[in-house]
């Protein structure tokens, strides 16, 4: 499996900013990793592992990217408004100057653990017109876990809670949702609470909104933690990519 790292200047962060690539062939798939994760978690949890067939047959490349989650998710203490700008300087990052270099014409797709997910769900709700769908697993899809809250238009624009709830029939990104493969799924165990009440609640806005999606609720021996994501991620890639030797 043909696999680099690479560091490179943001202008957006104004910071040298880190990510890795697994595959060299396939489609991309953008991975983010947990809370305050960085460049190589995915992996050393064992999640490119866990899709490694797809990467072997040209089928998919994964594509790590680093957060910056302390200073914005996870900085409690912070001013909000400040961490909410951070965050989107991070947004633009990847959006702007980070995937450019490797679309290829193509919509990407993202996935993610835990805040990895809260991540994937907020990058391809927002730009569906980068992004293909997404596998969340375990996330949160609004802001006031972290932001205990705080509402500001930022906050807005990164709770899927709140704009997808909003948004007009006729908004161009409706259209794109229903091309496009979204997947959730939560488990039922331990440390999962949260993040089912938050995919119910997202469920029943897709639902009414018309938009195709795929929530799964796992049993209820399915904990909040690696071992069940690691099933998770090949078995709902699956039903996107297809096998990985066809």
């Amino acid at each position: 499996m043909n696999d680099w790292y690479k560091s490179e200047w943001s202008n957006a962060l104004g910071r040298e900013m880190g990510h890795a690539m697994f595959g060299d062939s396939g489609h991309l798939m953008v991975a983010f990793g947990p809370q305050n994760g960085h460049t190589y978690d995915f992996r050393n949890f064992g999640m490119v592992d866990s899709v490694q067939p797809w990467i072997e047959s040209g089928k998919l490349r994964v594509l790590c990217v680093d957060s910056i989650d302390e200073e914005t998710w996870s900085n409690e203490w912070g001013d909000p408004r400040s961490r909410l700008e951070q965050q989107e300087r991070w947004f633009s990052y990847i959006t702007d100057e980070l995937l450019p270099q490797y679309l290829n014409g193509e919509r990407a797709l993202t996935t993610g653990c835990s805040m990895g997910a809260t991540h994937a769900a907020n990058f391809f709700f927002r730009r569906p017109d980068i992004f293909s769908g997404m596998i969340a697993l375990s996330g949160l899809y609004g802001t006031d876990y972290f932001f205990h809250g705080y509402k500001d238009d930022l906050t807005y624009a990164n709770s899927p809670l709140d704009f997808l709830k909003n948004m007009p029939e006729d908004h161009p990104w409706m259209d794109l949702y229903r091309r496009s493969a979204i997947i959730f799924c939560s488990g039922q165990g331990a440390w999962e609470d949260e993040m089912r009440v938050d995919l119910n609640e997202l469920d029943v806005i897709l639902n009414e909104k018309g938009i195709d999606h795929w929530a799964d609720y796992w049993g209820f021996d399915v904990n909040h933690d690696w071992p069940w994501w690691r099933k998770q991620l090949p078995y709902f890639l699956g039903h996107i990519l297809g096998d990985p030797w066809d």
